[in-house]
């Protein structure tokens, strides 16, 4: 699915490894919806354009829900799908800066994946949310979704989306100016991405190392590992990134006012981005070379690459870049004395700032527009703008805010802490239940062995009765017989000793 996370110097990286024509003649000949809806979402990865991936994504959701409210089967599976589809809308939106649209998709989906227990999508959806809070000043809020990201992705094992959540909260201890934790976090991240073998993530490790360096100062060491990051990007064959990456280089060399070095850089960024149709790339490639023609003194020039820079992100609806081009414009218009047209750039760049409702961009509006109000000796209105430029920082920096994150992450500590004992105590519960429920059967098979046992005594000692009683008659039977023979041989012996009697001896018949 498209999973949305921010990184500083870095858009959300497509996947191209489909052809989309052999994923439509796969769609066209799907028999099942199950097959089609899996066929969709990897066209929705492999299609870059923004106005071309949103047809299939559509495309997802209507038939997610059609199965869903026909009650097809599984129905999780079409759940999951509708989860993925509101989850690309929310990136989309947010793309656009439509930020209430944005947490009101991602919320859509965590809900689904919620009921469906799909712990990989809720870590998305919590890390997506937890960036849009983080756009929008709301540090504790992200730290506490970002958080509770990566706790489940730790639960599960899944140890390159926990480097991404890692990453994440650095990014955000970096906007923070904590400048060690970030640094910290980044290395943790950047270990088990290396442990792992995440070369994507790896590279854009490095790169935000990079970031860090630049900002200090030490401008040898962020082209190091910039040019670390461009090596791995140029290995894996991600022209996105590569291009990125020149960019990088290309402003560290502007710093140096090396204007010949940024604009070969940004140059062959600009060329990358064209071929693969990056309009948000080209957009910024152009504003980085409209600003070495202002490093030149051509203020004319660098209006031109302005323009265009504006240009593209009108296209393409990002509202976060238009609203940048337009303080650039607003600033250069300043600069050339054109203070009405200045103030209309300003006043749109503000417009748009309080539509996002991003901290950081209205800051940057109330900056410009105070420097307008001055030159036009609108002291009140300036100072108006100065208040709110001072506020929409501190809504950022201040310590009130650190301390709400801290009591934030504390208590979502606390709850998981809380969460993790009763789901230990409800495991010692299922355990004695089910230990209880052995000694039952043990105590039945018992009872059931030892009815058994004596049934099967009384069927031994009935037979052996029996046979006792058989044997009795039999010897009785025995008794008779021999008692009948023995009065027939005492018959017989009787009637020899009668015939014996009536025969007269030899003896008798010598003396006659």
């Amino acid at each position: 699915m498209r999973k949305l996370i921010f990184i500083l110097f870095l858009f959300p990286l497509f996947v191209f490894g489909q052809n989309i024509d052999s994923l439509k003649l796969a769609l066209k000949n799907a028999k099942h919806d199950t097959t089609r809806c899996n066929i969709l979402n990897a066209m929705v990865e492999a299609e870059g354009n923004d106005k071309i991936w949103p047809k299939y994504n559509e495309q997802l959701k209507v038939l997610a829900e059609k199965n869903i409210a026909g009650k097809a089967e599984p129905k999780n599976f079409y759940l999951k799908q509708l989860a993925a589809a509101f989850n690309n809308i929310g990136y989309l939106a947010q793309k656009k800066g439509d930020i209430p649209k944005v947490l009101d998709y991602y919320n859509k989906s965590l809900k689904i994946r919620e009921e469906i227990g799909e712990k990989q999508g809720i870590a998305v959806a919590l890390h997506n949310i937890g960036n849009i809070y983080k756009d929008q000043g709301d540090i504790s809020m992200a730290i506490v979704c970002l958080s509770k990201s990566l706790k489940i992705r730790e639960e599960i094992g899944d140890k390159k989306e926990m480097a991404s959540s890692i990453y994440c909260l650095g990014i955000i201890y970096y906007d923070q100016g904590d400048i060690p934790r970030a640094l910290e976090y980044n290395s943790k991240s950047l270990k088990i991405q290396e442990e792992i073998g995440d070369k994507q993530g790896t590279a854009n490790s490095l790169n935000f190392i990079g970031v860090i360096y630049d900002d200090q100062g030490d401008i040898l060491k962020a082209i190091e590992y910039y040019n670390k990051s461009l090596k791995i990007q140029e290995e894996l064959g991600n022209k996105r990134g590569i291009a990125y990456s020149l960019n990088n280089i290309g402003n560290t060399y502007l710093k140096q006012n090396d204007t010949l070095k940024a604009l070969e850089y940004f140059g062959k960024s600009l060329k990358i981005r064209e071929g693969v149709g990056d309009k948000q790339g080209i957009a910024e490639s152009l504003n980085n070379i409209g600003i070495i023609y202002y490093a030149k003194g051509n203020l004319p020039k660098t209006l031109e690459y302005l323009y265009k820079s504006l240009k593209h992100s009108e296209e393409i609806g990002d509202k976060k870049g238009i609203g940048y081009y337009l303080d650039n414009i607003a600033n250069l218009k300043l600069k050339k004395g054109q203070i009405k047209e200045a103030l209309e750039f300003a006043n749109k760049e503000m417009e748009l700032a309080k539509e996002l409702g991003f901290p950081l961009s209205i800051g940057y509006s109330a900056r410009t527009l105070k420097k307008i109000f001055i030159n036009q000796n609108k002291y009140k209105d300036a100072f108006e703008m100065f208040e709110l430029e001072v506020k929409m920082r501190d809504s950022i920096n201040n310590e009130e805010t650190q301390k709400a994150a801290v009591k934030k992450q504390m208590q979502y500590e606390y709850e998981t802490q809380a969460r993790e004992l009763k789901n230990e105590q409800d495991k010692k519960d299922i355990i004695a239940k089910a230990e209880l429920q052995q000694r039952e059967k043990e105590r039945n098979y018992f009872i059931i062995g030892f009815a058994l046992v004596i049934v099967l005594a009384g069927f031994i000692f009935r037979s052996y009765r029996q046979k006792q009683k058989a044997n009795i008659l039999i010897a009785q039977q025995k008794h008779e017989v021999e008692e009948s023979k023995k009065e027939i041989l005492d018959s017989i012996h009787y009637a020899k000793r009668i015939q014996k009697a009536h025969l007269p001896t030899l003896n008798y018949i010598e003396r006659q």
